[in-house]
């Protein structure tokens, strides 16, 4: 695995190095008063850069609204300090907000044991990692395993089986999401959007990487699905401020819509996000088709 970022320019690497300084910097203040040993040892045994900068093929261009994102991935010594809320909130946020880091920061976090599972049952999006993943910071004898690649059917059988389960819970959000925009319901069928989005991603990520994070964050997993494959790209388009502000409209109705009496949704931007939600669907049933169209290929022969 590589260790430089040589291949980047010269401002994301300053990016890339106040992120991990941000992260660093909380999680020692996140354990700097434990008692508990697990948490008072808690380490960061890596941090590792995945996605499209670790592979060259990003995108910049924030004045259209495409603009790949960091992917980090964080690996802990203890399976509690992977709770986002208690101890990477904080650093989510202040990367956020840091006038020096121009683009978003995805951390995804998960122990040393987690990660090397993934790698021994072959999983895709782990492997992937360990292929083209950049260590940004590692602290010595936290070596990942060589990764054991899935036998194609074994492939296949897994995929499949995500692929019919999570796209029949996208068609029953979307259903009941139809239901309540007939009913005038408009709150929920905004949440229930957001689920249909949510389980869209999921969907195809787990159809084509066996892996997704625990994340309701949609912009999160957007980033993530786009990054495997820039055709879901389509489904949420940026030129326009109307179509971003409909897409950050879902993205807040995952909270919003249900707990806060401020949200308010009109009906005519819940029917172009249900229009929109609908044609990512058919992107992702398409995608998925012909990733198991591959993996059952590879399995006959």
């Amino acid at each position: 695995m590589r260790k430089d970022l040589d291949h980047l320019p010269r401002v994301q690497q300053l990016e890339l190095e106040k992120a991990k300084v941000i992260l660093m910097t909380e999680f020692e203040l996140a354990t700097s008063r434990a008692t508990q040993p697990w948490k008072k040892n808690g380490r960061i045994l890596k941090i590792i850069l995945f996605g499209s900068y670790a592979r060259k093929d990003w995108v910049d261009q924030p004045l259209n609204g495409y603009q790949s994102d960091f992917d980090l991935l964080i690996i802990v010594s203890h399976q509690k300090l992977t709770d986002i809320a208690e101890f990477w909130y904080v650093a989510e946020d202040k990367m956020d907000r840091d006038p020096a880091i121009g683009r978003q920061v995805n951390i995804i976090v998960h122990t040393l044991q987690e990660v090397n599972q993934g790698l021994s049952r072959g999983e895709y999006f782990w492997t992937d990692i360990e292929r083209d993943g950049v260590v940004l910071y590692e602290l010595p004898g936290s070596a990942l395993c060589l990764p054991k690649p899935l036998t194609p059917a074994d492939a296949f059988e897994m995929a499949s089986v995500y692929f019919i389960s999570w796209l029949a819970k996208v068609d029953d959000a979307i259903e009941i999401a139809g239901f309540c925009i007939v009913k005038n319901k408009r709150n929920d069928a905004a949440f229930l959007l957001h689920q249909a989005t949510e389980r869209a991603y999921i969907c195809f990520l787990l159809t084509r990487t066996l892996y997704f994070p625990r994340s309701h964050n949609i912009r999160f997993l957007r980033s993530l699905a786009e990054d495997q494959a820039p055709r879901l790209i389509s489904a949420w388009p940026r030129d326009l401020k109307v179509d971003r502000r409909r897409f950050e409209l879902l993205k807040r109705a995952y909270v919003e819509a249900r707990y806060s009496a401020s949200y308010e949704i009109t009906l005519a931007d819940l029917e172009a996000i249900e229009a929109m939600v609908r044609d990512l669907r058919n992107i992702v049933e398409v995608l998925c088709q012909e990733r198991l169209a591959k993996l059952r290929d590879r399995a006959r022969h």
